[in-house]
């Protein structure tokens, strides 16, 4: 209700204060939504590679919204990439909440892992608990992060430059990796300075925002007798 007074509303905190202010603010409002983040490992990646992006993704700061709160595993690659990093994650003392396909790839954890519920997809864990799930291709990624992400940060790892391209342009997310973990996605990282939040909406900025995406734009044109 400060029409005239404040400019912008850029809400830091717990989910229900910024949608409670979105919901009745008359001025503009940046919203920074919850960070549910996901790695899919490809059927082409390489998967050395792709363990240290997956822990890095997890275990570096696991509370904060760029980390990853979803695993998705080409079914390709999954007997072979799953059972060792389930096990060494469990030892780093990740809870995993798997789906039926990835437990039946570790029976020597069937004591350790969860089984993964519907609205394990769509939590935002903040912790050391981690979903994973079995896909059959980049389009089944693809579809699940879009159903289930918050439009945050989105990493595939794969050597296949059109999976990975087809990845890029189907995740509706404000910043998408290749080969990358999802905690980069940071206004320090990206050369933008002191960094104010990560926006999850489309307009006006989208992503981390610094300085200059909170300016506008001021026109000023001088003209010698000019008309239209």
């Amino acid at each position: 209700t400060q029409d005239g007074v404040v400019d912008l509303i850029f809400p830091r905190g717990v989910e229900r204060l910024k949608t409670a202010l979105r919901a009745v603010a008359t001025v503009p409002v940046i919203y920074a939504a919850s960070g549910n983040c996901h790695v899919y490992v490809d059927a082409s990646a390489d998967l050395v590679a792709a363990e240290a992006i997956v822990r890095n993704a997890k275990l570096q700061r696991p509370g904060v919204c760029n980390a990853a709160e979803t695993l998705l595993v080409h079914a390709d690659v999954a007997p072979v990439f799953l059972p060792g990093v389930l096990r060494r994650l469990t030892e780093a003392g990740v809870e995993l909440r798997v789906d039926g396909r990835g437990r039946a790839l570790a029976p020597e954890l069937s004591g350790t892992l969860v089984e993964a519920r519907e609205h394990d997809w769509d939590e935002e864990f903040l912790s050391l608990v981690l979903a994973v799930r079995v896909v059959d291709s980049v389009a089944e990624a693809v579809d699940h992060i879009n159903a289930h992400g918050s439009g945050h940060s989105e990493a595939i790892l794969t050597r296949d430059g059109e999976a990975a391209r087809s990845f890029q342009l189907g995740v509706d997310a404000a910043c998408v990796y290749v080969n990358a973990s999802t905690r980069f996605t940071d206004g320090g990282e990206f050369g933008m300075g002191a960094e104010i939040g990560n926006s999850t909406q489309k307009l006006h900025a989208r992503g981390p925002i610094g300085l200059r995406e909170l300016c506008t734009t001021k026109y000023l044109v001088e003209g010698d007798g000019h008309t239209r």
